[in-house]
């Protein structure tokens, strides 16, 4: 029996890659929308109507990848742990900042900027361009890629930083903490406590302004990816059918959501919840245009809740907490609670295996080991949310769950029934 290589999974898959490709060509041509590259100007974002094309072109490239390298080579690209050395010190020495935009330098310059050794300089940086962060168009010379120069903002800097100088160390000593503290749910059992003698992620927050400063801007950046802009927020969720309504952005941080979605909503007022030290730095940065419909107010949220509102939003508050804690969080909402008001919260939702493609639940998968590294915490499934409110309180009602194709989080939403 002769072989027939068309019917091989490696062609099967190159075949459908170049059909794909073909289309997503096409759905950007149809947007006006220029071929992805590595130039460093190149759109970071895009458009809508690309997106499910695209997510398929990148699960069929991977897999065609994985197929062509032998098991102990997929194992050492997925675990590389070199990866953060480079980034760490890119992100620490604001190397891309030393790059001028659109133009070159040398690794004698920046080594005399950084004052590291320049031979140092040399093997992070040529470790880095093999991730296309930045790039040697002639020996000795560097430029920008679409990614380096994303680094030139200090937001998108320091959530690299935050990564590799937090997350890292904490998930290098995740698997320790799950020996010494079986299923433990307490944020000081974790990796993270593991390499900050015995603190919590919080303590340490507390305890040092510069590293919370640089954790604010590590949330920031998310809103700079296509998978956690705001946009997603503004969309997915039907804002003005609430029409005059008080918004609590409950641990809001810089409160950057919520004002975009004051920004778009106008019969939307929001209060902006936090620690002293947010409220502080955030207060006095409200736009003129929003004075009247926007405020930070200092409150804990495990403390009795003490505005009475109409939607009380979370936006990546419960994943950094355990079961236990969440609990109380959501309890600690109850004693302003009245009948109809929304508990709306902007989380993951986990998929089934292989539900969605297979890019994107790496990402989420990716993103639960983080939360059980840094905060003894877990991302959750549906089923997973609407178990831990009826659990905190059979008076909340599951509403709704809504999430465009290319968001990483979706709008989850339950109503306070206090008849029930």
């Amino acid at each position: 029996m002769s072989f027939d290589p068309s019917t091989s999974r490696l062609a099967k898959l190159t075949t459908s890659l170049l059909e794909t490709v073909s289309k997503l060509e096409e759905a950007l041509h149809a947007q006006r929308f220029p071929s992805p590259s590595f130039d460093e100007d190149a759109p970071a974002l895009f458009p809508k109507e690309a997106i499910g094309v695209r997510d398929m072109a990148i699960d069929y490239a991977a897999e065609i990848q994985d197929l062509l390298q032998g098991p102990l080579d997929i194992i050492y690209r997925h675990g590389s742990f070199n990866n953060c050395v480079s980034l760490q010190a890119i992100s620490r020495f604001k190397i891309a900042s030393l790059v001028p935009a659109g133009g070159k330098t040398t690794y004698a310059n920046i080594a005399k900027e950084t004052g590291l050794d320049e031979r140092a300089v040399r093997r992070i940086i040529r470790h880095a361009i093999t991730m296309r962060v930045f790039r040697e168009p002639e020996p000795g010379i560097i430029a920008h890629t679409q990614a380096s120069k994303a680094l030139t903002n200090p937001i998108a800097n320091d959530w690299v930083s935050c990564g590799t100088e937090e997350m890292w160390p904490a998930s290098a000593k995740m698997v320790e903490a799950l020996e010494k503290w079986p299923g433990s749910q307490e944020p000081n059992h974790t990796g993270f406590a593991l390499a900050n003698n015995g603190e919590s992620i919080y303590q340490v927050l507390t305890g040092n302004p510069e590293r919370a400063y640089r954790f604010s801007n590590n949330m920031k950046a998310y809103m700079l990816m296509q998978e956690y802009n705001v946009s997603h927020v503004i969309t997915d969720y039907d804002w003005g059918s609430l029409g005059h309504v008080q918004l609590v952005d409950v641990g809001g941080g810089a409160g950057h959501v919520t004002m975009e979605l004051a920004k778009h909503f106008p019969k939307i007022s929001v209060v902006v919840q936090d620690m002293e030290r947010m409220v502080e730095k955030e207060g006095s940065r409200i736009p003129i245009e929003l004075a009247e419909r926007f405020k930070y107010v200092v409150h804990d949220m495990f403390a009795p809740q003490a505005v009475q509102a109409d939607v009380y939003y979370f936006r990546w508050v419960f994943h950094n907490w355990s079961d236990k804690y969440c609990s109380l969080i959501i309890k600690a909402l109850i004693p302003a609670l009245k009948p109809g008001a929304r508990v709306i919260l902007n989380e993951a939702c986990m998929p089934d295996p292989g539900a969605i493609p297979y890019w994107r639940e790496k990402y989420l998968r990716s993103f639960d080991l983080i939360m059980g590294a840094g905060f003894a915490a877990h991302e959750r499934s549906i089923d997973e949310w609407k178990g831990l409110f009826a659990e905190a309180d059979p008076r909340f009602t599951f509403q709704s769950v809504n999430q465009s194709e290319d968001s990483a989080l979706a709008i989850i939403e339950f109503v306070w029934a206090a008849e029930k």
